[in-house]
């Protein structure tokens, strides 16, 4: 099996697990702390919802990233869906009657997608370099 075709089923399988999360209705389950740290824990949840999809999606696409301007393009392409996706699953939480849609759970996503970005350009830029040498 090629390395895109796993993880294009593995990208597939997140956006599942994605949609389940954002849409279920977990009223029923027992209270979560509500912070960690001073952090709310469904903004830490949101962030770490959010962060894979970068890093999935990117080495799900067949194209060639040589260049690092390359890279950097694909990747912000990428933030920009991973936002479009955080905000529409916000507003369809908010025409659910047991979610609310809340601007700083997209916030918390949009971190996510960043820090997400970020390491795929590293893991990027470091497997550049070892294929060169």
């Amino acid at each position: 099996m090629r390395r895109t075709t796993i993880f294009r089923v593995l990208t597939f399988l997140y956006l599942g697990v994605v949609a389940l999360l954002c849409f279920a209705n977990f009223s029923h389950l027992p209270e979560v702390q509500r912070s960690f740290l001073g952090i709310p824990t469904d903004k830490i949840v949101h962030f770490l919802m959010f962060l894979p999809f970068p890093v999935l999606a990117f080495w799900s696409l067949v194209t060639r990233r040589g260049t690092v301007v390359a890279t950097l393009l694909i990747l912000a392409c990428l933030y920009i869906v991973g936002c479009l996706l955080a905000w529409g699953t916000e507003y369809v939480q908010g025409m659910l009657p047991y979610r609310e849609m809340d601007m700083s759970d997209f916030k918390a996503d949009r971190i996510g997608l960043a820090c997400g970005s970020l390491i795929a350009f590293i893991i990027q830029l470091f497997s550049s370099n070892k294929a060169d040498a």
